[in-house]
């Protein structure tokens, strides 16, 4: 079962691993196939395309 919590730009990473935007905070979606790898602690950045606040999901 797949884990959809959602995690905003500023957050903090609750365990290490590869993460994706799933779309902006100001509600529009994202086009960013980005997935970033990140270790347990670190805080969760822009949309890298975008370069916009965004909901964060784990990739796998």
């Amino acid at each position: 079962m797949a884990n959809n919590q959602q995690y905003k730009t500023g957050e903090k990473a609750p365990e290490s691993g590869k993460y994706k935007v799933d779309k902006l905070q100001n509600g529009n979606s994202s086009q960013d196939n980005t997935t970033i790898n990140l270790n347990k602690g670190d805080q969760f950045p822009p949309s890298p395309s975008e370069n916009e606040a965004a909901y964060w999901v784990k990739s796998s």
